[in-house]
């Protein structure tokens, strides 16, 4: 893999994690509970995304 190609997987983990963060935070504000669980998977889905992406590496 190159340089270029491993800047690219660092700069999208960077975006998975970041996004699993803010959908927990917002989880954890929500009182509707069908809403919450909805974020709460997003956040599950972003989870999942950073694990694929960092088995690339």
């Amino acid at each position: 893999m190159s340089p270029k190609e491993l800047l690219y997987i660092e700069d999208a983990l960077g975006h998975e994690q970041f996004l699993q963060t803010q959908c927990q935070q917002a989880a954890q504000a929500l009182q509707n509970a069908e809403l919450k669980n909805y974020v709460n998977q997003l956040a599950q889905q972003h989870s999942q995304l950073f694990q694929k992406l960092y088995g690339l590496v």
